[in-house]
């Protein structure tokens, strides 16, 4: 434990995810031994994001206009939705440079446990925005795990009286993994979802 305000930046930097005790302690003492003008900058960062950035109004992707660039490009194909959890599945999406639609943020995967419930994420804004009939296919991108599938799940079933195409990303395994260390989960999926050898 250290005294007072330097105690007081490593609980702070410890508060961030994916940052464990001794990694904000080694954060808080780089920021120490920094030049003023580095950590000064640092922090004109942090708090021009907190006031610019926000949310689309369409998608709900971070922005720093009322509507994200993706939202505003008249080249995206309206008529292809991927849903995804969180605004980082965009990125990694658009990575790819695979994908030429448009998205859906939800905020989150339903998690009971955690008390995350269907009302708790943009569904309800996902349902009007599917309303006007220029969705033909929803491609649900959320994460292969309990929660996503719980999610993928309870969309699937909502989404299916209205006629639309609903896709699910396809998984299995990973490439240069191998198959003794897959589990049986992975396994069957990627037996479930092969493909013709050819393709």
């Amino acid at each position: 434990m250290y005294e007072g305000i330097v105690q007081d930046l490593i609980d702070e930097l410890g508060q961030l995810p994916g940052v464990g005790p001794k990694s904000a302690q080694r954060i808080a003492f780089h920021l120490l031994q920094a030049d003023p003008a580095d950590v000064r900058r640092l922090a004109d960062i942090l708090v021009q994001v907190k006031a610019r950035v926000k949310f689309c109004s369409v998608c709900f992707n971070v922005s720093e206009d009322e509507q994200c660039r993706i939202c505003r490009d008249p080249r995206r194909d309206p008529t292809v939705l991927c849903v995804v959890e969180e605004y980082k599945d965009v990125v990694a999406i658009e990575r790819t440079r695979e994908f030429r639609g448009r998205y859906h943020v939800l905020g989150g995967a339903i998690s009971p446990i955690d008390g995350i419930g269907p009302e708790q994420l943009r569904i309800r804004e996902l349902m009007v925005r599917l309303a006007d009939g220029t969705v033909t296919e929803v491609i649900l991108a959320t994460d292969p795990n309990l929660e996503g599938e719980a999610t993928a799940t309870f969309l699937t079933r909502n989404l299916a009286p209205m006629g639309l195409r609903v896709t699910r990303l396809a998984s299995g395994l990973p490439v240069g993994g191998d198959l003794e260390y897959a589990d049986e989960v992975t396994l069957g999926r990627a037996f479930a979802g092969r493909r013709a050898a050819d393709d």
